[in-house]
């Protein structure tokens, strides 16, 4: 008996450090930034479909930052998303924001196209220039039904 014991103490000790790899790992994949190395921007979009807390935040294709908040602004009727940008990162006021796909079957993020303005974005401003997501199944239902 004190045989099988010890070979489940070992087998549930493997099992805890595969565990504990696999946790590690996934931190060290996801690309996660420390909130003290970033700042916060704002974005109002008619629709924010397809992104949700924790999307990416892009610039040409690069991760620089995550959606930190989605609301909706009730004197506008339009969805405010708080999302944050690296702190090494300047963004000039004229840049742009849209809700981007990764494909037919992918999953959506924003996307930031830098404008050429040489006033840069700081903590907390917002993003005028916004494009929400384009909804297939809408382009789909006006294609099939001839509007």
């Amino acid at each position: 008996m004190a045989g099988n014991s010890v070979a489940e103490t070992a087998i549930g000790a493997a099992v805890i450090a595969a565990a504990i790899g696999f946790v590690v790992y996934a931190s060290q994949v996801s690309g996660r930034q420390a909130t003290g190395d970033s700042y916060a921007l704002t974005a109002e979009f008619r629709s924010v479909e397809g992104i949700s807390v924790g999307t990416d935040v892009r610039l040409a294709g690069i991760r620089v930052g995550s959606v930190t908040a989605l609301d909706l602004d009730p004197s506008s009727y339009q969805a405010k998303a708080t999302f944050t940008v690296a702190g090494a990162l300047e963004i000039p006021e004229d840049s742009d924001v849209k809700i981007a796909s990764e494909g037919l079957l992918g999953g959506s993020f924003l996307e930031i196209t830098p404008g050429a303005s040489e006033f840069m974005l700081a903590e907390g401003d917002a993003v005028v220039n916004t494009q929400s997501s384009v909804s297939l199944l809408n382009l789909l239902m006006r294609f099939g039904g001839g509007e």
